[in-house]
């Protein structure tokens, strides 16, 4: 008795839902017969000698012993080289006036090496021969004491 008060469209909007319903439930179970079952061994990785990820476990005859104490966990110490003189001489590659730094090429090891207008003891102009001293600074080495180089 209760449906017989349904409309035509009730009854299709009913059928396609009962069709879906059954169209997502073969979709389910074709998904399930497909899976394969994954062993653990499908899901292992191993890392070879080079750090590489592959998926072929590694030879054991390529095993090689090492001794516990040959193993350092720390970063190796930065070994720093202080020459008997400190002050170095550079040419001067660029300055800029108005903002205060520059870059002094250093001649003996051709690094580039930043200063700030702050540590000039003189007024230098780029392409200046000078006299300097390195300090490390926030983001490497920083050239203080910059003088004009004076020979003899």
């Amino acid at each position: 008795m209760g449906r017989s008060q349904e409309t035509y469209n009730k009854k299709e909007v009913r059928s396609k839902k009962e069709k879906k319903r059954k169209e997502k439930e073969k979709k389910r179970l074709a998904r399930k017969e497909n899976e394969k079952k994954s062993s653990l061994d499908d899901m292992i990785a191993y890392v070879d000698e080079n750090g590489m990820i592959t998926s072929t476990p590694p030879d054991p005859n390529k095993k090689k012993k090492i001794k516990l104490e040959d193993i350092k966990i720390s970063t190796p110490k930065r070994e720093t080289s202080q020459k008997s003189d400190p002050v170095r001489k550079g040419i001067v590659t660029f300055f800029n006036d108005s903002k205060g730094f520059g870059f002094i090429k250093d001649l003996e090891s051709q690094e580039s090496i930043f200063f700030h207008v702050n540590n000039l003891l003189e007024d230098i102009k780029e392409d200046s021969v000078v006299n300097f001293e390195t300090e490390m600074g926030h983001k490497g080495p920083v050239a203080v004491q910059v003088r004009l180089f004076k020979s003899g």
